[in-house]
């Protein structure tokens, strides 16, 4: 439908002798403005120095004429806005169903490369339920983009280097001396939890007391990194979360990356020693104040080998880099933008999506958590309590901008009112009505159905929300938030559902039962489709 009004509109203005602009066209806010609306009077009165309101007078005369719309009204101060014909309408499921998985799909992204970088957990722990709000998140922006017409790569970003690691070690190896039985005192701020203890009892178990006086931290550093990261590979894998890429933040250092960015902002005078440490001159490009890049015991911030790390990508040619990133990396990553633009790298091309935190509510409650301490709910935890197609879809109902409540009683619900079960439960019943309709042999040939017999109210709301499926992919890719999505398919679930308590399907009339099947067909291409883009499941049965 979308592509047949572009081709109405272009056809006018070659028919008038208008330049060929760019058509956009999009739904009103207020739906009594019409169906759809386009400001290409706006685009042209820029080529014409005319005014908008006279060009968009002129063009509905001849815009009127088409059969596909009702009507054409021009609204100030200058809006083309059309209001479909009802036959029109109900003969646009048979472009749906002959579309059917590719519906919705477009190629305005014209094959561009994309880099999404999301995840990004160091292996110094399982993932928590905060790293599953930016996986989901990532993975679905990914495919959004996809939808789009680009080409994704997904990359997991993550160092095994530092500190960190030194701490992880030295808390696998205090562990494992308490399995030797050795009084021992734990490391200040060490990594605490189960999963440290398991790691340690591996180690035990392979080594026995040999590695009592050992003073190397190697093995253990290195055996909890292996297990960790293979935790985490296992929950994102239950997660269906493919990465094409893993980028480890030491290759930075060995490949001489971090040396250059210090040389480079050296030689622009950006850098300069303070207190033994070494510092950005973020005040001089813009930023409220300077930053330490290297502390005085020789040890890189995040900063600098982020720099590293996102010069590294454009120097890839990626034509849009994405970051998806917590909000806990809000105070950084402004710093590592400016001091990549100083390197006359193109960050137009960077773009940062911070999410923000998740807290878990149980019985109207926070549930308290504790990082350091490990106490916390691991995303396997979560994956395990209440399934992956509810932790999925409760990641997505809301902003990534606003402050996400997970109501762990709403999730454990089973009901209609969980809107995942809502949703999956639309899809298994327009399943069962199209079993039902081919074990009685119903005839579904789209050439011999009369889509004119979809004349109820509510059929042509339906249709006109299915109509809205392609303004939605695209919507969702210039706002990156999938929340839009996953809103607009439960509103469609709904209207199904109202559908299906109003009328029958399967009728005495077969001429009308036919129509309606080709109605609940394309409901359920839409759906299924939707819930492909988010990665959740669509069960035949409940």
């Amino acid at each position: 439908m979308k592509n047949k009004i572009i081709t109405i509109i272009s056809d006018t203005l070659k028919s008038m002798d208008y330049p060929l602009v760019k058509i956009s066209i999009e739904k009103p806010k207020n739906k009594e403005n019409g169906d759809i609306s386009s400001n290409i009077a706006f685009l042209l009165s820029k080529e014409l120095k005319q005014n908008p309101l006279d060009i968009a007078d002129k063009l509905k005369k001849t815009l009127s004429k088409s059969e596909l719309f009702q009507s054409v009204d021009v609204a100030n101060p200058g809006f083309i806005n059309f209001k479909f014909n009802v036959e029109a309408i109900v003969q646009s499921v048979e472009s749906i169903i002959k579309l059917n998985h590719d519906y919705g799909k477009n190629n305005s992204g014209e094959n561009k490369k994309v880099l999404v970088e999301f995840v990004s957990a160091n292996p110094t722990g399982p993932l928590t339920v905060g790293h599953g709000r930016g996986a989901i998140l990532g993975d679905v922006i990914s495919n959004i983009l996809e939808w789009n017409g680009y080409s994704v790569e997904r990359e997991y970003y993550y160092n095994n280097a530092g500190r960190q690691m030194e701490k992880l070690g030295l808390s696998v190896q205090a562990r494992y001396l308490e399995f030797l039985g050795d009084k021992i005192e734990f490391p200040e701020d060490g990594y605490e939890g189960k999963y440290i203890k398991n790691i340690a009892e591996e180690i035990f178990n392979d080594f026995g007391n040999q590695l009592r006086s050992s003073k190397d931290l190697l093995l253990f550093t290195e055996k909890a990194e292996k297990t960790i990261f293979s935790i985490i590979k296992q929950t994102l894998k239950k997660l269906d979360i493919k990465f094409d890429n893993y980028f480890n933040e030491k290759s930075l250092f060995e490949n001489g990356s971090i040396e250059k960015i210090v040389r480079i902002l050296s030689d622009k005078g950006l850098i300069y020693k303070k207190d033994g440490a070494t510092w950005l001159k973020a005040s001089a490009i813009g930023k409220e104040q300077d930053r330490v890049i290297i502390k005085s015991t020789g040890e890189p911030t995040y900063r600098l080998p982020d720099i590293a790390y996102h010069r590294d990508k454009l120097e890839r040619g990626y034509d849009l880099i994405i970051d998806v990133l917590g909000a806990d990396h809000m105070d950084a990553f402004p710093d590592v933008l400016a001091a990549v633009e100083q390197m006359d790298y193109p960050i137009k091309r960077i773009k940062v999506l911070i999410h923000q935190f998740v807290t878990l509510i149980k019985k109207g409650k926070p549930v308290k958590m504790s990082t350091r301490k490990a106490q916390f709910v691991t995303l396997d935890n979560l994956i395990e309590d209440v399934g992956v197609d509810v932790v999925r879809y409760f990641f997505l109902m809301r902003g990534m901008n606003s402050h996400l409540n997970f109501d762990l009683d709403l999730a454990r619900d089973e009901s209609d009112e969980n809107p995942v079960y809502y949703l999956q439960y639309a899809n298994a019943r327009l399943s069962n009505i199209l079993k039902n309709a081919i074990e009685l042999g119903y005839d579904f040939n789209l050439n011999k159905t009369d889509f004119t017999l979809l004349s109820i109210d509510l059929e042509i709301d339906i249709i006109k929300t299915l109509l809205d499926f392609p303004f939605i992919i695209e919507k969702t890719l210039d706002s990156l938030e999938p929340q839009g999505l996953a809103i607009y398919l439960n509103n469609l679930a709904g209207k199904f559902h109202r559908y299906y308590a109003r009328e029958r399907v399967l009728t005495n009339n077969n001429d009308l039962t036919a129509a309606r099947l080709q109605l609940i067909r394309s409901i359920q291409i839409v759906i299924k489709n939707g819930l492909g883009i988010l990665n959740i499941s669509a069960p035949d049965r409940m």
